[in-house]
């Protein structure tokens, strides 16, 4: 069964690097940002670990929890921790899921339900779609879903960008329009009318179209 925004994310029990975790307990009353790797100690994913390391705190000021899986044993991800923080400048102190046995990528549809066998023996190329982006709300819900090839790294900014986007809109009544960045312009909710929008915005908006219209970022 696939999963589509809205969904319910699939609850696991798994081993990470701080410990065994339950996800939904996990993530808590936070938002969630799952990403998944194929394998480690692969050099696209090495520079992506260590740029979430990086920016961790943005994460944190917006009440989000990092968690990343690659499909090898938990010991590796420690061997490979201290690459990354070698190569790029950055400790990882977020958890790193071990899918040994490829139960979590199966659960979200990055590998097939039906897929034989363990990580033993599987190569990078054979993952190749576990590269996933997943964005959990504080209701377990999926917000946002992404996946990108093997040779292109994530632009992680963005999914800040994204995460910015969906808790404002989650507490105004409010759309960002393209290429939106914090403190921009948005866009008044259709569900809105032009009555509520004179109490939600008294200082009134710029109507384009009548379902376009334009008013200063609340809050």
């Amino acid at each position: 069964m696939s999963l589509r925004i809205n969904d319910t994310a699939p609850n696991f029990k798994a081993k990470t690097t701080q410990g065994t975790i339950d996800f939904h307990e996990w993530i808590g009353s936070n938002w969630a940002v799952l990403f998944s790797h194929p394998k480690d100690f692969t050099p696209v994913c090495t520079t992506e670990l260590g740029y979430m390391a990086k920016i961790e705190p943005e994460f944190t000021k917006r009440n989000a929890k990092l968690i990343g899986l690659s499909i090898d044993p938990v010991e590796d991800h420690g061997r490979w921790a201290v690459d990354i923080e070698e190569t790029q400048g950055a400790k990882v102190n977020y958890p790193m899921i071990g899918d040994t046995d490829l139960a979590v990528a199966k659960l979200y549809n990055m590998l097939p339900a039906e897929e034989p066998g363990t990580a033993a023996g599987r190569t990078a190329a054979t993952n190749a779609t576990v590269r996933s982006v997943f964005i959990v709300g504080p209701d377990k819900k999926i917000k946002l879903m992404l996946t990108y090839p093997m040779t292109t790294g994530r632009n992680f900014d963005e999914i800040l960008r994204v995460l910015d986007s969906m808790q404002l809109s989650a507490k105004h009544k409010v759309a960002t329009p393209v290429n939106w960045k914090a403190g921009d312009d948005v866009i008044i909710a259709g569900s809105v009318s032009d009555a509520e929008a004179k109490t939600l915005y008294p200082d009134g908006w710029k109507t384009i179209k009548p379902y376009l219209r334009v008013v200063k970022q609340p809050g």
